[in-house]
């Protein structure tokens, strides 16, 4: 039975148990699938591994092509929408994406965050709040959706611990340093109770009382994911190890980690040079 393009999209984005923001991705990538497919007369049941390859070819090429990670998402996307309409064995396993080169994370020193936190610095509870905020986004190494995900009971300052709520609904405890804690606390007792509306659970409120959101995180700091990046790479500097490093950040995979390796080569030279019998 021939089905109609359009309609396996709709019931993959709200049937197919996809993240809100995996959802808004696909959406958009899926939309763009179904004009291609349009321009060419083709239809979903059509789609093979030479079609999946034409589009990729069309996607990396030309004044509009995509960059490497956009283009592997969409293949993803396509890969999502034919797995959930026809079942696992109609996606193609090729390699199809292009390659990705390794960019390493920009992660600023520990002087340029410690300037950044200052600057945080207040008595005001919008002030308090981001402190606090800013503290735990680099002390814990916290993803923005993540902190903004924060309610009172995942608070333990008595085991100076976080409960944190990751990447596709995983959970992990991470340690809550002593900087931290001492702002997160300041701003739990002089600055939340001036901004909480009702039965609100949220750790961080916004001016109106309600849950922060990541938009507004992104404007308190225009790129809170380098925080996240210095923690990995000062844990790594400070000789954490990259087993412990990937429990901390939440990584499903130790080699999403492994990127942290190539960022301090001096100090990884300087303990080959002082432990190795032939440096």
């Amino acid at each position: 039975m021939l089905v109609d393009t359009r309609a396996a999209i709709d019931r993959l984005l709200e049937h197919g148990g996809l993240s809100d923001a995996t959802r808004r991705a696909y959406a958009s990538d899926l939309r763009a699938l179904e004009a291609w497919l349009e321009g060419r007369g083709l239809e979903l049941e059509d789609v093979d591994v030479r079609a999946l390859a034409d589009w990729v070819t069309d996607l990396g090429s030309g004044r509009t092509r995509l960059a490497p990670a956009t283009i592997a998402r969409r293949l993803a996307a396509a890969r999502a929408l034919l797995r959930f309409t026809y079942g696992p064995a109609r996606v193609p396993d090729a390699a199809l994406a292009p390659r990705r080169g390794r960019r390493l994370p920009d992660a600023p020193k520990a002087t340029d965050v410690a300037e950044l936190l200052e600057t945080a610095e207040g008595a005001k509870p919008l002030e308090l709040r981001n402190r606090a905020l800013l503290e735990l986004l680099y002390s814990a190494g916290l993803r923005s959706a993540e902190a903004v995900g924060l309610d009172l009971a995942d608070v333990d300052f008595e085991r100076e611990s976080l409960h944190v709520r990751g990447k596709g609904s995983k959970e992990r405890v991470v340690p809550l340093g002593e900087e931290a804690a001492y702002h997160l606390a300041r701003y739990l007792r002089e600055g939340r109770p001036a901004l909480v509306r009702g039965a609100v659970d949220a750790v961080f409120l916004s001016a109106r009382g309600r849950r922060l959101d990541t938009s507004t995180v992104r404007r308190i700091v225009r790129n809170p994911h380098r925080l996240r990046h210095a923690f990995a790479t000062h844990l790594l500097e400070g000789g954490a190890d990259l087993r412990t490093i990937q429990e901390l950040l939440g990584h499903a995979s130790l080699s999403t980690t492994q990127v942290y390796s190539h960022v301090d080569a001096r100090r990884l030279r300087r303990v080959y040079d002082r432990s190795h019998p032939r440096s």
